[in-house]
């Protein structure tokens, strides 16, 4: 179905069910479904829609970006770059006097120092802040939720993977991947949850999954902002 409004249109399906309440949902291809109970009329519907309308904009904005892919960061001052789910915006410092290119969080933003006025030299000062960050996210997660387990890990490693946000070894040994930094802590707590329930089991069989949420029962909440955002968590 199709409906126009303030300018906009869109393509919506109706799906009628036992229920006394309506949802709205906008799947990861902006997909947007209207769950309602028997008996609604197309009025309540569109009602429904309007009432909500900018946030289905938003959504499907998103939902557009994210098939579009990551943009070129430019490392400029007032670009952006996540840490801990939230946008912060970069000033660029040029100290020449200073020992090592680093980051500094404050006022809402990353400022970032560096000897030479250098792409590469601001990436590698964000991505040194990013992995010393993850370290200490990681470190402080995983004491958190070491009272849930009997054993420990063996290390902590952080590393540049491209396909596994965090991995368990046989010999206990933990990996993360440091763009976990750029995500909220709770996501970051799921990863770190998920591999420590590795160190029970190695496989991801019922016994897994039945640990995992027992330890963090909306753990699926955590999943979905991962498969959602994990295209913007770069540098």
């Amino acid at each position: 179905m199709i409906h126009s409004y303030l300018g906009e249109t869109i393509l919506y399906d109706i799906q009628y069910k036992n229920r006394t309440s309506f949802a709205i949902k906008v799947d990861g291809y902006g997909h947007v479904e209207v769950l309602a109970p028997k008996g609604t009329s197309n009025e309540q519907v569109i009602q429904l829609l309007e009432g909500n309308w900018e946030l289905i904009q938003q959504k499907l904005n998103e939902m557009k970006d994210r098939m579009h892919g990551p943009k070129e960061k430019v490392y400029d001052h007032g670009e952006s770059f996540l840490y801990l789910g939230k946008s912060y915006p970069i000033q660029i410092h040029h100290d020449s006097s200073i020992s090592q290119d680093h980051v500094v969080l404050e006022t809402d933003q990353l400022h970032i120092y560096v000897t030479q006025l250098e792409d590469e030299k601001i990436k590698q000062a964000l991505k040194r802040f990013y992995y010393k960050q993850c370290k200490a996210l990681v470190k402080k997660s995983i004491s958190s939720y070491q009272t849930h387990f009997k054993t420990k890990p063996r290390s902590i490693t952080i590393s540049d993977s491209k396909t596994t946000w965090g991995t368990c070894d046989s010999k206990l040994q933990l990996t993360f991947n440091w763009r976990l930094a750029m995500a909220p802590q709770k996501v970051i707590d799921y990863v770190v949850v998920h591999e420590m329930c590795h160190m029970v089991h190695l496989n991801h069989d019922r016994s897994f999954w039945r640990l995992v949420g027992k330890i963090m029962p909306d753990y699926k909440e955590q999943e979905k902002w991962l498969e959602m955002s994990s295209w913007e968590m770069t540098v």
